[in-house]
């Protein structure tokens, strides 16, 4: 098997009042993956299902529940899971890959990626997300490549969950795991364990596990990712790396914190959280969540790669939402390379249309030519029109259905329209 290539991951933020500005949560993701995969934007529906049904996940089949929300995800489109997404509660995850001392076994289990769309569909605040996924993950455990690639990149999973009140932070090493209640102020995860004695909810044998392995003597204070991992928890906010690069970025504007600031975190390049490379930023993710339940929560994701030149395009959850047809990506069903064993011996174009038309655009972006710059003014403008009108629906209160089932998908089009 080819060796596992350097840790590369994510940055998933989390601002709550009174960091966040108006009373409102605000959550933020850069999906960090190899540069050529294409990252979709898919609406999937509420839906009841009979007792005893099977759900396919990427590798393994698992039971179904009765009933899971509408989600709107972001995800590779080779799989069946999730980088990142909101339901129709308000309830918003975001993954990274961690490793640490524990091995991790390359046997096909759920992915993290999965546990992130099963979290989504399957509650509705972020504590029962939380629960739903560490449930899941006794029941099936965490495993498989997470790269279509037949080289093999297998990871252990931490997750940002947030809600309109609140927000959970859940490290996983194998089936052992930790979790942080975050009630104010703000919050960032990257691929490390970040998890230090603040511990809230845990695995019932997650300190006996270390003792018996002997990362931990049972007498000094247990820190987690000082014990699960090789992080030296003193420095983590002050080495360098990305996680103190978004700790500080988050730190620099608490107290004032909106969708536009959020926005111009995953933009930033200097510090490594607008990645670039063979792995870089696919796809970005910036939801509003306000603390008044009678307000709509508001989604903005991007469905290209590089947010410095994307368009952050708003979703919200309403009846009838229209298809996200030109953020959906081709499917192949049962030729998949994806299904087929041995798996990955083929890759098919999944790119869909906007990723194609912005592919091209994002060259002519990059020119310090004038067509470049133009186009450049272009999108940014439409972001700023679709921010102003969020805030005004958010001030007002006064929300269009019929309007807003297509607010997403008329925001392609104008994106489109710009690229020609």
């Amino acid at each position: 098997m080819a060796a596992r290539p350097p840790p590369r991951s994510c940055d998933t933020f989390v601002a709550l009042p009174p960091a966040a500005a108006a009373g409102c949560v605000v959550f933020g993701k850069n999906s960090d993956r190899p540069e050529d995969e294409v990252q979709e934007v898919v609406h999937v529906p509420a839906a009841a299902h009979p007792p005893g049904a099977a759900l396919e996940c990427t590798y393994i089949a698992i039971e179904q529940v009765a009933q899971t929300h509408a989600v709107v995800l972001s995800r590779p489109s080779w799989l069946w899971g999730a980088e990142m997404g909101a339901n129709e509660h308000g309830l918003c995850i975001g993954n990274e890959a961690v490793w640490g001392r524990e091995e991790i076994r390359g046997r096909e289990a759920l992915l993290g990626m999965d546990l992130v769309r099963l979290g989504l569909e399957r509650a509705d605040t972020a504590e029962k997300a939380l629960t739903v996924i560490v449930d899941l993950l006794e029941k099936y455990g965490q495993g498989g490549n997470c790269m279509e690639s037949q080289m093999e990149f297998t990871y252990h999973n931490s997750f940002l969950i947030a809600d309109r009140k609140e927000a959970w932070v859940l490290e996983t090493s194998g089936k052992y795991w930790a979790a942080e209640k975050v009630e104010g102020g703000v919050r960032n995860i990257s691929n490390q364990l970040s998890i230090t004695t603040k511990i809230d909810r845990e695995h019932p044998e997650l300190k006996e596990y270390a003792k018996s392995r002997g990362w931990w003597d049972g007498e000094k204070e247990f820190d987690f990712a000082a014990t699960y991992s090789y992080v030296n928890t003193a420095r983590m906010t002050t080495s360098g790396g990305r996680y103190c690069e978004g700790y500080k970025l988050l730190n620099k504007h608490k107290g004032s914190i909106t969708s536009e600031i959020m926005m111009e975190i995953l933009r930033d390049k200097e510090s490594g959280i607008n990645m670039e490379g063979g792995f870089m930023t696919t796809g970005s993710m910036v939801s509003v969540l306000p603390q008044q339940p009678n307000l709509p929560c508001i989604h903005f994701f991007t469905g290209t790669p590089d947010p410095a030149r994307s368009v952050f395009k708003p979703f919200i959850f309403v009846p009838n939402i229209t298809k996200l047809s030109k953020t959906s990506s081709p499917t192949f069903g049962h030729d998949d390379p994806v299904k087929k064993q041995p798996r990955f011996q083929t890759k098919p174009d999944r790119r869909h249309e906007l990723y194609k038309k912005h592919e091209s655009a994002a060259v002519v972006m990059e020119t310090p030519e004038d067509k470049g710059k133009e186009m450049l003014k272009k999108i940014q403008a439409l972001e700023k029109q679709k921010i102003s009108e969020m805030e005004s629906i958010l001030q007002n209160g006064c929300l269009d259905i019929n309007q807003v089932a297509n607010l997403f998908s008329q925001c392609v089009e104008e994106e489109l329209k710009i690229y020609g």
